[in-house]
């Protein structure tokens, strides 16, 4: 095993992927050694000290591949820090009533449970209608969700660090 810390994520529209990447520049601003991949490209987890695993959320689901990963993986991943995030919701109200009470899938809360993350959080996403699907598109107004980008950089950011300062203690 190295010091380095794996950022694996789930992103269709690279939105989730651009979360990711701030959370890895923020791991390395603290000295931290990181790679940022796809949760479909990513390595073995026990080639990290630590990792952090993400996927954007569709229909309150993770994406396949970030899922995937995290099932595949789990015994491992037990064994070492994890921090999972999730990122979906858009708009401009309230995230807790936003959410609706969800804070991770509910299909992947066993898995979850078993891994014993060090946190989860849940940041509030993008959609770029122009990226979209006609399907993806008439989601968003079913449920009339907001089109716009409403990622809270501040709060993914004061994540990350709070994840190095855990990384850099130790």
């Amino acid at each position: 095993m190295s010091d380095r810390i794996l950022v694996a994520y789930g992103s269709k529209h690279g939105m989730t992927a651009e979360i990711a990447e701030r959370i890895g520049k923020v791991l390395g601003k603290a000295g931290l050694e990181v790679d940022v991949v796809a949760a479909r490209k990513a390595s073995d987890p026990s080639a990290y000290k630590a990792v952090v695993l993400g996927s954007a959320v569709y229909a309150g689901m993770w994406r396949r591949d970030a899922a995937k990963y995290l099932k595949a993986h789990e015994a491992e991943l037990a064994r070492k820090p994890v921090w999972l995030f999730s990122s979906g919701p858009t708009g401009t109200g309230d995230l807790e009533k936003l959410l609706g009470g969800w804070k991770f899938p509910k299909g992947l809360q066993p898995v979850a449970d078993r891994v014993k993350p060090r946190g989860i959080a849940v940041f509030r996403g993008a959609f770029d209608a122009a990226k979209a699907n006609f399907f993806e598109r008439w989601i968003m107004k079913k449920v009339k969700a907001e089109y716009g980008d409403f990622r809270d950089w501040p709060a993914i950011e004061s994540w990350a660090r709070e994840i190095a300062v855990e990384l850099t203690v130790r």
